[in-house]
């Protein structure tokens, strides 16, 4: 049985909660555009529901897993693009259904995946608990993109735990991929959670250098769903507040992020 159990069950949330904003939408409402240059709502499920079959592949068949490696690595400016192209040609019903299947075959995959156990990825090999964390952010990213072009405000919850603990453990990769070198020290990193009855703490107490403001807030921009300027995060410290220009959760190369609101996309 696996360790990773509690995330996986808030991916199985989070998942829902995504489901239940597209599910009784018009075909005309899942060609909306979509804040993500060039994506629908289709996009947006297509690519969640392609990237939940990818890992369930590096779960349980690591050899087809590996093909899909070669793939992204023979076109790696396009193959995001052209997956969830192929999932938004589909008939609504079929893509909601595929999804729903693919994500459920993940979460059993998930769940009986003995501890301990590293799968390959297109980055270093993961574990289950990591995979699971890795489709949450995904999925509530993914999300909130739906829901900024529904006009629906998401309660948040403290499933962004998740989230935002990638966001911190992503820090070095942020500065690596645009050929910056990370600071050398850790930063104390203290957001209140969205319950409000706690806040997320990383890092040393004493650190120099820091980070703090809403766990929400600091998601948005670590996933770059919103910009810097339009969010309550505040850095202490110039490392600190460059890495807050330039923070991001996801692999892959860096985004173009969001504008402030009013300026056009």
């Amino acid at each position: 049985m696996s360790d990773a159990s509690s995330v996986i069950d808030d991916l199985g949330r989070e998942s829902e909660e995504l489901d239940r904003l597209v599910a009784q939408l018009s075909e005309d409402r899942w060609a909306l555009t979509t804040p993500a240059p060039g994506w629908t709502v289709a996009h947006q499920i297509a690519h969640l529901a392609w990237t939940d079959r990818a890992a369930l592949l590096a779960v349980t068949d690591a050899k087809a897993f590996a093909v899909e490696v070669e793939k992204a690595l023979a076109s790696p400016g396009t193959w995001v693009d052209e997956a969830a192209r192929e999932g938004a040609a589909l008939p609504p019903a079929r893509l909601l259904a595929e999804w729903r299947a693919g994500r459920t075959a993940l979460d059993h995959a998930l769940r009986a995946a003995p501890s301990g156990t590293r799968f390959p990825w297109y980055g270093p090999p993961m574990s289950a608990a990591s995979m699971a964390t890795g489709r949450l952010m995904e999925t509530w990213a993914h999300g909130q993109d739906v829901a900024d072009t529904l006009g629906v405000v998401r309660t948040p919850t403290d499933r962004l735990r998740h989230v935002a603990r990638i966001g911190v453990r992503a820090r070095d990769f942020a500065f690596a991929v645009r050929g910056l070198s990370a600071p050398r020290e850790e930063f104390r990193v203290e957001l209140t959670a969205p319950s409000g009855s706690e806040v997320w703490t990383y890092g040393p107490q004493d650190a120099a250098q820091r980070v703090t403001g809403p766990a929400l807030d600091f998601c948005l921009l670590v996933t770059q769903r919103a910009n810097r300027a339009d969010l309550a995060v505040r850095a202490e410290g110039p490392d600190a507040d460059r890495w807050l220009d330039i923070a991001q959760a996801f692999a892959g190369p860096p985004g173009a992020g969001r504008a402030p609101k009013g300026e056009a996309r």
